[in-house]
C-alpha cells in the first residue's frame, strides 16, 4: 500500500510513474529529461478512478514517443495553456465584452434606459458585425471612421451619428474604470450638424398612395402591412406599436404605459374604426393570456424585422414608379410617417393643442401627475379627422380605410 509522497515506477514503460499525494490522492504521471535543457520533466496522465492503470499506459507510451522524437510534451502543454489564458484575456478586452458589460451594467442596469432596445439594437446591427471581435486597446480612430462610412452609405449619415452617439456613451463609460482604454472616438467624426439631424421629411399624397398600394404586393411578414398603417393613423413610435400588447387594449383605447413611453406618462389613444380594424384576435395557437399584436411569431414576440421588410417594400415602391415614368422616392423613415400625420392633421384642421396631445406630447403648464384619460374625446377627434383624410388621400374603398357605419 502506497504512503503519501511514495512514487513507484512501471517496469513496461520507462518514465512511466504512479505516485501517492499527500491529500491521499493516487495520480499517473510520465517523467522524462528534456533533450534540449537536461532538466527532468513531469507530466500529469490523470487521477486514478477517472482514469485506469492500463488507460494511463496507454497515454505513457504515447508521451515516450513523442519525446524520441525530441518533443517535450510538458512544455506544449504549458505553451497550450498560456495561449488559452491569453485567448481568455483577449476575449475579455473585445468590443463585444465591453458592450455585453455596457448593456448590462448601465443601459439595462437598475434604472433601465428608455432607449435600451434601440442602444442594443444599434450595437448588434451596426457595430458589433464590424469590430466586435477586435481588442478595445487595438481600436483606432481609422477603424471608427470606417465604419461610420458603411452605415452612413448603406442606412443614411442620420443613423451614422446616432450609432456613433452610443457607441461614444459605452466607450466613456469603459474610461471611468480602465486606466488602460483611451476612446478612439474624436470631435468631429459626426457625419451632420444638429440641425440637419432633425428630420423634416413629410411624405406627399402621392407618396402616401404609392406606400399603402406597395404593402400589398411587397414581401413582407403578413404582420408588416397592418404595422405600417397602424402607425401612420395613430402617429405613434415605431417601437411603441411594434410592442403593443393585447393587453394594453380596452376596447376602443390604446393604453401605452409610461415605462416605455417617451414622456414617462401613460398615453391613451383612441383608435378609429380604420385602426382598429388592423388589430387582428389572438393568434392561433398562442397559449398565453396576453400576446403581441404585431408578430411574426405568434404574439411570443414583437414584430422587429424592421430594416429589412422597410428594404423590401422600398424595393416594390420603386418597381412601382418605375412602372410608371416616375422617379424614385426619395428616401424615407418610418419615423416620418409619425411627422406626416402631425402634418395631416393641421390640413384636417384640427386644432393644434388637440393635435399635439394625440403625438403624447406634454403641453406646457400640464401638471406631470394628471387624469390619463384628460382629452380622450379630443384626441379621438383628432385621430378621426386624421382617419378620413388618409382615406381620401389613398382613394381606396379596401376594408382597413372604411369606418364602420
Amino acid at each position: 500500500m502506497l504512503i503519501p509522497g511514495a512514487i513507484v515506477a512501471d517496469e513496461e514503460v520507462r518514465g512511466f510513474v504512479v505516485r501517492k499525494l499527500s491529500t491521499g490522492a493516487v495520480t499517473y504521471g510520465f517523467r522524462y529529461r528534456d533533450k534540449t535543457t537536461g532538466k527532468q520533466r513531469w507530466i500529469g496522465l490523470g487521477l486514478h478512478g477517472s482514469i485506469t492503470p492500463d488507460q494511463a499506459r496507454i497515454l505513457a507510451k504515447k508521451r515516450a514517443g513523442e519525446v524520441a522524437d525530441g518533443r517535450d510534451p510538458a512544455g506544449e502543454q504549458e505553451a497550450t495553456r498560456e495561449q488559452q489564458a491569453n485567448a481568455q484575456v483577449a476575449e475579455a478586452n473585445t468590443v463585444n465584452a465591453l458592450l455585453d458589460d455596457f448593456m448590462r451594467e448601465y443601459v439595462r442596469g437598475p434604472d433601465t434606459l428608455r432607449s435600451a432596445n434601440q442602444v442594443e439594437r444599434a450595437f448588434n446591427v451596426y457595430v458589433r458585425p464590424r469590430m466586435g471581435t477586435k481588442s478595445i486597446y487595438d481600436l483606432r480612430r481609422s477603424d471608427i471612421k470606417a465604419m461610420l462610412a458603411e452605415i452612413a452609405k448603406e442606412h443614411g449619415p442620420v443613423m451614422a451619428d446616432r450609432v456613433l452617439a452610443y457607441v461614444r456613451k459605452a466607450f466613456n463609460w469603459q474610461m471611468i474604470s480602465d486606466d488602460e482604454f483611451k476612446s478612439p472616438i474624436v470631435r468631429g467624426m459626426a457625419r451632420t450638424k444638429p440641425k440637419q439631424r432633425a428630420r423634416r421629411r413629410v411624405l406627399n399624397d402621392q407618396e402616401i398612395r404609392d406606400v399603402w398600394v406597395a404593402l400589398e404586393t411587397a414581401d413582407v411578414p403578413a404582420c408588416y402591412p397592418s404595422f405600417l398603417r397602424f402607425l401612420l393613423l395613430t402617429i405613434s413610435r415605431r417601437n411603441e406599436a411594434s410592442m403593443m400588447s393585447s393587453d394594453e387594449l380596452d376596447r376602443n383605447l390604446w393604453v401605452i404605459p409610461g415605462s416605455r413611453y417617451k414622456t414617462k406618462l401613460d398615453h391613451v389613444v383612441p383608435l378609429s374604426e380604420r385602426a382598429a380594424a388592423l388589430i387582428g384576435g389572438k393568434p392561433e395557437g398562442c397559449q398565453k393570456n396576453s400576446w403581441f399584436v404585431f408578430s411574426t411569431t405568434n404574439g411570443k414576440r414583437p414584430f422587429s424585422g424592421f430594416s429589412k421588410a422597410k428594404r423590401a417594400l422600398d424595393a416594390e415602391i420603386a418597381a412601382l414608379r418605375k412602372s410608371s415614368g416616375r422617379d424614385d422616392m426619395p428616401r424615407w423613415t418610418l419615423h416620418d410617417l409619425r411627422r406626416t400625420g402631425r402634418s395631416l392633421m393641421s390640413r384636417a384642421k384640427v386644432p393644434a393643442d388637440h393635435a399635439e396631445r394625440a403625438l403624447g406630447h406634454v403641453m406646457g403648464g400640464v401638471r406631470e401627475t394628471y387624469d390619463r384619460y384628460e382629452y380622450v374625446e379630443e384626441k379621438r377627434e383628432a385621430l378621426l379627422r386624421l382617419s378620413n383624410l388618409l382615406a381620401e388621400i389613398v382613394e381606396l374603398s379596401a376594408p382597413y380605410l372604411v369606418e364602420a357605419a
